[in-house]
């Protein structure tokens, strides 16, 4: 008599991915494994990664959310668990620039964001990964004073020389003039730019949106292995390089699969715009022949609210309702709004019953700690 495998025994994303065939009602269909195995090839053959981010990261079925949404089929892919300083979207994206900022062999890498920036965060993390330097240049949304807390407070314990830029001030002079001082002094900097998608500063390729290519990559293997068809990912998108590299790794290999950018701070036209302008320039780093227009990219503005980084209440109910039903925690200016998009997006049946759709978890929970007034206030705490 064969005993049975205790659950116990089973690593936790073994465990997990064997659970999604499960979860979820669809049926086997046929995957282009050929198409997948090209596109990786490209990656290789034409962008050097230095592994930092902690890969795969999980796809886990959402069985109780998606049954209090009244949905069959949701899953969640846990980006925030890439493991650098918190996890988040941003480690991806700096396996591929650490990897270019070690061949140009810089001692110090220079980037600029809001004061509560994921970006600064993680890219401070990696560099001290490689004993490089890390200078933030953060820009203040008002003129009051700074608190050391979430971001700002890890960007404190990874010792980065953090400059504060007024509301006012232009910073991409302040970067060059940084650059400058740094070069003067005997330094070699690295300038990333914002978000590290868009080439710019030291960078010359779209390093950051290489990244998310190769996360459709690996989703979309996840998937395959439980013969589940993705219908539809969805995600926050702010600069636009996470849902550029989805989107291009989409085209390539399951063009049936939207990629549903909820904005968190700009207008539907705009950040159509930025996407495909990203998506143009990776699929052409990697000799693809894609092209992309704005009027292709899914992306839905309803959901903003007041603007960038202003939590509003149907993001602080979709916090909640995602740390009851699931105990997975998002964070108030990113995953929070992409979620609420989400939720009204079911009830409105824009993703049919039967669809298999997957929400990014992009990370960003440190950013809970600032936000816990505005959380306490629209949650009745």
């Amino acid at each position: 008599m064969s005993a049975k495998r205790s659950t116990s025994s089973v690593p936790r994303r073994v465990f997990l991915q064997s659970g999604i065939a499960a979860a979820v009602s669809a049926p086997r269909i046929g995957f282009s494994q050929g198409a997948r195995a090209g596109l990786s090839r490209l990656l290789n053959d034409r962008f050097r990664r230095q592994p930092i981010s902690h890969l795969p990261t999980p796809l886990e079925p959402l069985r109780a959310l998606a049954e209090a949404l009244g949905c069959r089929n949701l899953l969640i892919k846990r980006d925030d668990q890439t493991g650098l300083a918190f996890g988040g979207n941003k480690a991806r994206k700096l396996d591929y620039i650490m990897a270019d900022v070690i061949r140009e062999k810089a001692d110090t890498i220079v980037t600029t964001a809001g004061v509560q920036s994921n970006w600064c965060r993680q890219t401070a993390a990696a560099a001290r990964m490689f004993g490089i330097d890390p200078v933030l240049v953060l820009a203040k949304r008002d003129t009051s004073p700074v608190e050391y807390e979430g971001n700002l407070l890890l960007d404190f314990l990874l010792n980065a020389d953090v400059r504060f830029l007024e509301p006012d001030a232009d910073r991409s002079r302040y970067i060059e003039v940084t650059a400058d001082e740094l070069r003067r002094s005997g330094r070699r900097p690295y300038i990333a730019p914002i978000g590290g998608s868009m080439p710019g500063g030291s960078m010359r390729d779209p390093l950051g949106a290489i990244g998310y290519v190769n996360a459709f990559l690996e989703m979309n293997e996840q998937a395959a292995r439980s013969g589940i068809p993705l219908d539809g990912v969805v995600l926050a998108s702010g600069s636009g390089g996470t849902q550029a590299g989805l989107v291009v790794g989409a085209r390539a290999v399951s063009p049936k699969t939207r990629i549903v950018g909820v904005s968190v701070s700009g207008s539907r036209p705009a950040l159509q715009k930025t996407v495909a302008a990203i998506a143009d320039i990776t699929a052409a780093a990697l000799d693809l022949k894609d092209k992309f227009t704005p009027e292709g990219i899914i992306v839905f503005d309803e959901y903003v609210g007041e603007g960038y980084g202003k939590l509003n209440r149907p993001a602080a109910e979709a916090i909640r309702l995602m740390a009851v039903k699931q105990g997975i925690l998002l964070d108030p200016v990113y995953t929070g709004k992409a979620l609420a998009g989400l939720i009204d997006l079911v009830k409105k049946e824009y993703f049919r019953k039967d669809e298999n759709v997957v929400f990014l978890h992009t990370g960003g929970t440190p950013a809970l700690f600032p936000y816990r007034g505005d959380l306490l206030s629209h949650l009745g705490g």
